[in-house]
């Protein structure tokens, strides 16, 4: 055998042996990777070669080929994994999640800027691209190596593959053939997604009572309803050691506050259907009543008859209005909820510059609400029933905005000085501390925020202020609850008492023990407790 030949033999093997080694060890998990994660004998590497070696001549283009597309899939089914894991404590499922890519492009980009996830997606785009050429290649000269050098490594392969077939029974650690359970339980996870719809389809039909009634809503007539999304605002933030000694005493602070403006409360925890992002499928579950889970389910929803709560208020005589501030481009699922009004970002006239991804403070969200929502609405003599998602405490969590007094919101380029300090995402995102200490800080910020609000603008109104998800595991840590908290702020305290008697905590810190429901079963606590006259 030539020089040229033995070095083109040696290149393929070793290639094909570290691209293959790469994809059948690589973890599926973020906390997983480590270079420990690689020091295992995976069993499929040398089958993999061995098949290789022992296709027919007349075969070996097209195995080699069949080989580059299953490990490229393979690769990326991993890489899918540990971005989704990371983000929201799940494998990645190809038939709900392709869709999502988008969304992940848009929260990448506004972490850490469109210039980083744009390099950083190209590199792995490149990545995925090259692998299986390189691959493909160094199989092709693996293919073509002569007798008796190919006799000699097919032997080599097969005492390996029977070694570690011997080892693998006799259960010796770090030998293992993962790949078929691994690709069996994505298909399985698959099939079940496809199962659950047509489970869907059968609560969509059956419906979630009530969708209409001359009694719904009785115990809020003349008072608005001001329902209040929290982004990112977890049972963490309340419980864990990390972040209580700063949430904790701030939703102390708010409690004596409001009650010193003559409001009561009570606070509970919901088990929100996502962790770490999507928020709108918090929005979806709450509002229909029914378990949205999965972005199919809320495209399901979308196109429903499902009656959302909104729509309830608005056929019981409230004026539905939507304040959206990171809703940016067109919004055609608004259609299903049944808003008379939609106060997107452009319509709140933020005239500030962004907070990075979050386009605008929360103050400024709620002063806009007031402004171009709630006011004309009072002057026509309309009760509002409001949704309003606050997205300040939306990653990357930098800078952390101020609270400024209300007078000074003016259209929002009092807010500019802050919007410009401090650290871009790439440096606090360096420092996972940082990352954490600074979320806090946004939670803080949003509480303050509802507090000086909630008490400035409390006449006639009841309020409902609720985390939306977790944060992601970077936040939490893993395993962490998917509960969220839940308060209920009014004027009255008798209406209060209705929610403390179903399991509420009085004040603004659900205990430990305070009751825990299902976020889509809130909505008929909600509905049950508004229709008591």
């Amino acid at each position: 055998m030539t020089a040229r030949l033995q070095i083109r033999t040696f290149a393929g093997t070793l290639i094909v042996s570290i691209i293959a080694w790469l994809a059948f060890t690589l973890p599926d998990h973020p906390d997983a990777i480590g270079w420990q994660a690689f020091f295992r004998l995976p069993l499929e590497w040398p089958l993999a070669m061995l098949l290789l070696l022992f296709s027919p001549l007349r075969l070996r283009k097209s195995v080699a080929l069949i080989s580059g597309l299953f490990l490229f899939l393979v690769l990326f089914l991993r890489l899918a994994d540990i971005g989704t894991q990371a983000a929201f404590q799940r494998p990645f499922n190809p038939y709900l999640d392709i869709k999502m890519m988008a969304d992940g492009w848009n929260l990448m980009s506004g972490t850490v800027g469109t210039l980083a996830a744009f390099a950083g997606v190209l590199v792995a785009v490149l990545c995925l691209i090259l692998l299986p050429l390189v691959f493909l290649r160094a199989a092709r000269w693996l293919a073509e190596t002569p007798r008796p050098t190919r006799s000699w490594l097919i032997l080599a392969f097969a005492a390996v593959a029977l070694a570690g077939g011997a080892a693998y029974l006799g259960n010796v650690p770090r030998i293992d053939a993962r790949m078929p359970s691994y690709l069996s339980a994505r298909l399985a996870l698959v099939v079940k997604s496809i199962e659950d719809m047509h489970v869907f389809e059968i609560a969509l039909a059956k419906g979630v009572e009530p969708r209409q009634g001359n009694g719904l809503f009785a115990g809020l007539k003349g008072r608005d309803f001001v329902l209040i999304f929290v982004e990112s605002y977890g049972r963490s933030a309340i419980e864990d050691p990390r972040y209580a000694g700063l949430a904790v005493p701030r939703l102390e602070a708010v409690e004596r506050q409001i009650s010193e403006a003559g409001l009561v409360s009570a606070s509970a925890w919901v088990t929100s259907p996502t962790v770490g992002g999507l928020s709108w499928l918090a929005h979806g579950t709450l509002l229909s009543g029914l378990w949205i889970d999965s972005q199919a389910r809320y495209d399901r929803l979308m196109i429903s008859n499902q009656p959302s709560l909104n729509r309830l208020f608005a056929e019981a005589g409230w004026k539905s209005i939507a304040a959206m501030p990171a809703i940016t481009m067109d919004w055609p699922e608004a259609a299903y909820y049944g808003y008379r009004q939609i106060l997107a970002a452009a319509d709140l006239q933020y005239r500030g510059k962004p907070f990075n991804w979050v386009t605008m403070p929360d103050q400024f969200t709620l002063a806009a609400f007031e402004q171009f929502g709630r006011a004309p609405a009072r002057l026509a003599g309309e009760k509002v029933m409001a949704e309003i998602a606050l997205i300040s405490s939306h990653a990357p969590w930098t800078p952390v905005p101020r609270l400024v007094a209300w007078e000074a919101v003016g259209d929002g380029s009092v807010f500019n000085e802050q919007a410009t300090s401090g650290d871009p995402p790439s440096v606090v995102w360096s420092d996972p501390q940082r990352v954490r200490r600074q979320y806090i800080e946004t939670i803080d910020y949003s509480l303050q925020t509802l507090g000086s609000y909630v008490t400035r603008f409390s006449k006639d109104t009841v309020f409902v202020i609720l985390g939306d998800h977790q944060p992601a595991a970077i936040i939490t840590g893993p395993n962490a609850s998917r509960a969220v908290p839940i308060h209920v702020i009014s004027a009255d305290r008798d209406f209060i008492a209705r929610f403390e008697a179903q399991g509420f905590d009085a004040g603004m810190v659900p205990g430990e023990r305070a009751r825990e429901w299902p976020m889509n079963e809130m909505r008929k606590v909600l509905i049950d407790l508004f229709s008591a006259s």
